[in-house]
């Protein structure tokens, strides 16, 4: 419920604050007093865009704050699917700067207004006589009915599997249209495999290749430069090894003489016994260094392999291209996989869509449940305002789509005469009728649904004085459930509220200003009486207006 708002340098309003109780509210005041304004200002809260003309003062910034007691309307899920700080009793502030610019803020954190809107449309439902449209809606339709089948639990719980549903038909769409790309692909990216499988790719190859044909390509002048390193070595005359054996010889018998020479013979027998080690490895060189034209030829086409793919790839190493076939062998099993994936898919969509028609089912049957306890009570209050012929004709027929609140397509057609013709509501009924039916219906949800403070602005104009106490009794009604607030010119509405409140225009330094104040008993009287006969109040007025208010 509104608890309490404050407005300030809003249109007329220099500075206005109000303190609001639960039940039935009442709001009079005289045509262009400002209730209109009130209306404005309340709107901001709900997140209607700002206007720089609507400050007051075009030099100072326009604060517009209400509080809510929230407690009872389960908006916990709301305030953090948007991040807001939850808070019983929350504050929402609003403030148009002198530049244009305009803030929103719930409990003092910043917001947009997209959010502010979805948490304002819980919080109050300001309906006036154009707002009526909004019951030629289908979808407001549906709540209707909704609400009298208890379907919440239903519809909730249908809108989670939709969306499964929802991704499931997009992810298949997606494999589809892959599917239509990737076989283009396909058969070159087979090439491509088969090319790089058929090489027989190893890490370090190259290198390894490269050694080995250089070695094969330049074996002639290897061989040559080992024969001389052989002769070099093991010549009997200028040999290496005959020279180091002769070195060796000599410190050692120096060695036996002193001892200072040891440690040189030695160093010479460690060189004796290195060399002797390359003169091995040169023999087994030479020994097995034979020319092989055939691998020389296998070795050269590999080595052209490898650079053509190197190059075909934009590859810098072996360890690279390994890289790409593994990237192309996902590809091509991606594409080879693709049916079982596609038929996995539809069947998973099968088995999601059988949940939804189980649902959908479930909700239609609530449905047609409902319908004629609504019909019942709606042609009931109807008759009540004065619309004793008006009937209803409603029914729901169960589609093959699925929508988001089910399967079913909606007839509300509605007849205000007897052995009329059923139509449309929008085109069956006048301005004052479709008021009258949303009041009723506003009223019936009010026994079924937690609902948002309502505010019914002029929701009486044009209608008689009897009507309109029925009218007044209604909402009398709701108000033992909901905070219900009523802008009107009846005094019979007037006089059933638990709270008053007028609406006027002052001059205060030249200046006019619009306020709102609440009446004590006494104003009332003076109020409803001169609603009832003008500003000169007479005595028959004023006991009319007493009687009213007891």
């Amino acid at each position: 419920m509104l608890t309490s708002l404050s407005i300030k340098n809003y249109a007329l309003i220099d500075n206005l604050q109000v303190d609001f109780n639960n039940g039935f509210s009442i709001i009079t005041g005289e045509t262009g007093a400002g209730k209109s304004i009130l209306l404005g200002g309340l709107s901001l809260i709900l997140g209607k865009r700002a206007d720089l003309s609507s400050l007051k003062d075009a030099s100072q910034k326009c604060i517009i704050e209400a509080v809510f007691n929230i407690e009872d309307y389960k908006l916990q899920s709301l305030f953090k699917s948007e991040d807001f700080d939850y808070e019983s009793h929350t504050i929402i502030r609003r403030e148009i700067l002198p530049s244009g610019k305009s803030r929103a803020f719930v409990n003092d954190s910043p917001v947009n207004l997209s959010s502010l809107q979805l948490l304002g449309e819980r919080l109050i439902d300001i309906h006036s006589q154009h707002q009526t449209l909004q019951l030629t809606n289908d979808s407001f339709q549906f709540q209707i009915i909704d609400a009298l089948a208890n379907n919440e639990d239903s519809l909730n719980k249908y809108q989670i599997e939709l969306k499964v549903y929802k991704s499931l038909q997009k992810e298949l769409n997606e494999l589809l249209v892959f599917q239509s790309e990737a076989i283009k692909e396909h058969d070159y990216n087979t090439f491509l495999l088969k090319e790089l499988v058929e090489a027989n790719l190893v890490d370090g190859e190259l290198e390894s290749l490269e050694e080995e044909y250089d070695t094969l390509n330049n074996i002639e002048s290897i061989k040559e430069r080992l024969s001389e390193a052989y002769h070099l070595l093991s010549d009997e005359q200028i040999g290496a090894l005959a020279t180091l054996t002769s070195l060796k010889n000599t410190f050692q018998k120096l060695s036996n003489m002193s001892f200072k020479y040891e440690d040189i013979f030695n160093r010479v027998n460690s060189s004796l016994i290195e060399m002797d080690d390359v003169f091995l490895e040169v023999s087994s060189f030479q020994e097995n260094l034979d020319a092989d034209p055939n691998r020389l030829e296998v070795v050269d086409s590999k080595l052209k392999t490898l650079n053509d793919l190197l190059q075909k790839h934009v590859a810098s190493n072996i360890s690279e291209l390994i890289e790409i076939k593994n990237q192309l062998e996902e590809k091509v099993a991606v594409t080879e996989n693709l049916d079982d994936d596609i038929a996995k898919k539809q069947q998973d969509i099968i088995i999601q869509t059988e949940k939804l028609n189980t649902i959908a089912l479930s909700i239609h049957n609530s449905r047609i449940e409902a319908i004629p306890s609504l019909k019942q009570q709606l042609e009931a209050v109807l008759s009540e305002l004065g619309m004793a012929n008006a009937q209803f004709n409603i029914g729901v027929t169960l589609l093959e789509s699925f929508m988001f609140n089910g399967k079913d397509e909606l007839q509300f057609l509605f007849s205000a005469n007897k052995g009329g013709n059923f139509n449309e509501l929008k085109k069956a009924a006048s301005g004052g009728e479709l008021s009258r039916i949303m009041l009723a219906i506003k009223s019936i949800l009010a026994k079924y649904i937690q609902l948002p403070t309502i505010m019914f602005d002029e929701i009486d104009t044009g209608v008689s004085g009897e009507i309109s106490n029925k009218m007044g009794d209604i909402m009398l009604q709701m108000s033992k459930s909901m905070q219900v607030f009523s802008i009107t010119h009846l005094p019979q509405i007037a006089a059933k509220g638990h709270s008053h409140f007028k609406v006027y225009k002052e001059d205060v330094d030249n200046v006019t200003q619009t306020n709102l104040i609440k009446l004590n008993y006494d104003e009332r009287v003076v109020e409803i009486s001169q609603m009832l006969g003008g500003i000169e109040m007479s005595s028959s007025a004023i006991a009319h207006a007493k009687e009213l208010l007891n």
